[in-house]
């Protein structure tokens, strides 16, 4: 066994070493241009050359023994390029850049470059492009270059930037040009309805000077089609017709680009396509949480559904329910049973029919076994009575144990209401939590303070009295177990019930504060309850889970969950009480718009965040996400709206799904039920539905951007849509204002398009922390 062992062993150490020569044997292959250091990720030249040509990494002749090797991957490593003083270079042509297709930063600092054109970036994710000590030849072909700087785009609203008109010079955004902007653009539908197999042509018109080219972009699309130009002295149309339309191409973007020396500018038409429904999955039952018949139907317009047991419609309840989500034109979802027996054996017949026609498909369903029904034997009757000594016998049993469970019920009732006033996990009273604040504040804005009273009515030891109406308290056993000080006589004491909870009214589902009488020279307890006022059964069941995950989270940067009141209406969460409230409104409450946040009146603070106090803010809440990481606990929606703020800036990660009511601009609502925060989800997220810890480290990229923005809307100047085509394309937040760029540099790492490239949140942490110890924290902004 041992020397299985080590040959197992020593065949691993043969196969890395020879990937590390293979590596570096990549490595070499790539040449760097003499006069010019270079790494992996860089190409540096300052040094004066006399070379007319880009200086481009070369490829060494690997001879006859090379290897088959993609030369774009050795190429897509290189992030920066640095040029100087390269006095032959005049031009930056196509060829010189298209290798390159993973740059981000770009200098071209002086060197004797006459023109520039803005294609050679178009496909580029450049974060800077430095021009400094460039001198251009005024004219239309660098007016892009204006219209950046206007723009702030690639930082060259940061650079001086001259060009040369005549004999003399002049500062860039001071030129002027006649006939010379971005092209304009118009299509002949906003969107268009065909049904499938169909034709439909649209046209886009482009104008402007100079003329712009104008072409249809169909990377993708499915049905056959062809297009015709037509060229006027001031405007470029083009026809884009579609043959045979495909069902596949329902929602489909088609975008007319037209584009000059200038830029480029883009519009697009909506393709709706109908077709009939087709159920494409319909599975036998499976044991959930519930019993599911899991269901997929694809349609449009999305199909009505109808169900069928043994050939009669079912009437749907709280125990046979159809539960289901929208894509695009795709259902998906189940028909949900709640505890199921014999009864419900049967054929399932699913029904679903649009406009454009109707189609069933059926599945057996088998949930319990039949009881067995034992035949009498026939046998003399007893009088009159028609019943066999059987019969007689058996009702005699059935009687007498009915009595029986009868008496003891009777009995069992005494016994609770004498010694049942022990709580679930043997403690006699509720959970008073007891704080020494006396603020009122509470994580969301209260609509009604109210009036805090006791209230007169006589509650149990296990119970919370809100109003006049008595819920019990179940506490939450992984929280005590942790040794909290409510297992103290002492605190037992002071249970809540001996001077109930009262708070003022709130919006259904939202946070608000309460606050309770106990014991002692300091006894106002003060804690966040949610509440959820008439609830239906699906936000029911969700409050229930919220509950049940955040049982197992324990963690001095996740938000502390006390316990769960049931047994009534409203719903209640209880967890520890944060003063500041949530982390978007505490940022947008100190910064620079805090007088025009705030319904125009100025804010009681001590001034703006620093840097040190945003780090420190991203430092925490790094902390937590590698707290949720090591659970394996996927948070799906992290923003500063899910963050609370305490006492000493202390930054807690909290996901109450109530938020949507309060930021609801910030969701996007799908099929009219799911609301998906696709400002802060990554490409596979949006695309796929496909969640993990390296989604929520894209989600905490943008985060920091939130905080670097004292709360901004991430692309709040886009609408859903846009935002969507715009991360589903590879495009990125631009560096806020105030943000180092080392920050920004985790940013992006965080918005890699592929997970495995992303940062890993350990590591991110530890840089956050890092750059926090050299920038102290001053608590003071809190007063």
């Amino acid at each position: 066994m041992d020397l299985w062992f080590y040959s197992i062993r020593i065949y691993w150490w043969r196969v890395l070493f020879l990937m590390s020569i293979f590596q570096d044997y990549l490595s070499s292959m790539l040449d760097c241009p003499p006069t010019c250091s270079c790494s992996q990720t860089e190409i540096y030249c300052n040094k004066s050359d006399n070379d007319r040509f880009f200086p481009l990494l070369a490829l060494q002749d690997t001879g006859s023994n090379g290897t088959n090797v993609d030369i774009k991957e050795l190429f897509k490593n290189i992030t920066s390029i640095h040029i100087e003083n390269w006095t032959g270079l005049q031009t930056l042509k196509d060829v010189d850049m298209e290798l390159y297709t993973g740059l981000q930063r770009l200098n071209l600092s002086k060197n004797p470059l006459t023109t520039l054109s803005w294609q050679l970036f178009q496909n580029l994710q450049l974060a800077e492009l430095r021009l400094d000590g460039v001198v251009f030849e005024c004219g239309c072909n660098i007016r892009w270059i204006q219209l950046w700087m206007q723009r702030g785009e690639a930082g060259l609203h940061t650079q001086e930037l001259y060009c040369k008109n005549e004999d003399s010079q002049i500062r860039l955004h001071n030129m002027y040009i006649q006939k010379c902007d971005l092209p304009e653009i118009s299509v002949s539908h906003g969107s268009v309805l065909v049904t499938e197999g169909d034709n439909v042509t649209v046209s886009c018109n482009g104008s402007g000077l100079p003329l712009p080219d104008v072409d249809w972009t169909i990377s993708g699309l499915r049905s056959i089609n062809t297009h015709m130009s037509d060229i006027h002295p001031t405007t470029h149309s083009i026809n884009l017709t579609l043959f045979n339309i495909s069902r596949d191409d329902n929602n489909y973007q088609l975008t007319c680009i037209a584009e000059n020396v200038v830029g480029m500018t883009n519009a697009s038409v909506q393709l709706n396509v109908q077709f009939p429904p087709v159920i494409l999955r319909l599975a036998e039952p499976e044991q959930r949480h519930d019993t599911c018949i899991e269901f997929t139907v694809r349609g449009y317009p999305h199909p009505k559904l109808r169900w069928f047991h043994q050939q009669k419609e079912i009437q749907q309840n709280d125990y046979i329910r159809t539960e289901m989500d929208f894509y695009q034109d795709y259902l998906e979802g189940c028909l949900t049973f709640q505890t199921p027996t014999h009864i419900n054996n049967g054929n399932y017949t699913l029904e679903a029919s649009n406009p454009l026609g109707t189609v069933t498909k059926t599945v057996y369903g088998h949930f319990l076994m039949a009881p067995d029904i034992d035949e009498v034997t026939t046998a003399p009757t007893d009088g009159e009575t028609g019943r066999t000594h059987e019969d007689t016998f058996g009702v005699s049993i059935a009687v007498g144990l009915a009595g029986f469970a009868c008496i003891l019920l009777l009995v069992l009732f005494v016994l609770i209401n004498k010694y049942g006033r022990r709580s679930k996990f043997g403690m006699k009273g509720p959970v008073a939590v007891i704080s020494g604040e006396e603020d009122s504040a509470s994580p969301l804005h209260h609509v009604n303070h109210g009036i805090i009273t006791p209230c007169t009515l006589d509650a149990g030891p296990d119970a919370v009295v809100i109003g006049m109406t008595r819920i019990p308290v179940v506490e939450n056993p992984q929280y005590f177990r942790h040794g909290h000080n409510c297992n103290k006589p002492a605190t037992r004491k002071s249970s809540v019930h001996q001077s109930p909870v009262c708070w003022g009214t709130e919006p259904e589902g939202q946070v608000s504060s309460a606050g309770a009488d106990g014991p002692g020279p300091n006894p106002k307890v003060l804690l966040d309850v949610i509440t959820l006022k008439d609830p239906n059964l699906s936000a029911r069941k969700d409050f229930q889970r919220e509950a049940e995950l955040l049982t197992n989270l324990q963690h001095d940067h996740i938000v502390k969950f006390y316990g769960v009141c049931v047994d009534g209406d409203p719903l209640i969460m209880v967890f520890e009480y944060m003063k500041h409230g949530d982390l978007n409104k505490f940022l947008r409450a100190h910064g620079p718009d805090a007088m025009i946040l705030v319904d125009g009146q100025p804010l009681q603070s001590n001034g703006e965040l620093g840097l040190s106090q945003m780090l420190h803010i991203a430092t925490q809440i790094a902390s937590g996400m590698v707290y949720l990481a090591s659970q394996h606990f996927v948070h799906r929606d992290l923003a500063t709206r899910n963050c609370l703020v305490g006492n000493g800036l202390l930054v807690k990660i909290g996901d109450f799904g109530m938020s949507r009511d309060i930021y609801s601009s910030d969701y996007y609502r799908v099929g009219g039920h799911t609301m998906l925060p696709i400002r802060w989800m990554p490409p596979e997220s949006i695309m796929y539905r496909k969640f993990s810890t390296e989604s929520d480290v894209w989600s905490f990229g943008v985060i920091l951007w939130e905080i670097f923005t004292y709360g901004k809307q991430p692309w709040f100047q886009l609408g859903n849509n846009e935002v969507i085509e715009c991360i589903t394309q590879g495009r990125v937040l631009e560096r806020p204002r105030i943000c180092p760029k080392e920050v920004y540099d985790i940013m992006l790492g965080c918005w890699q398009r592929e997970p495995q490239q992303r940062l890993n949140i350990k590591d991110i942490q530890k840089v956050l922390f890092a750059m926090g110890k050299a920038t102290p924290v001053y608590l003071d902004i809190l007063g």
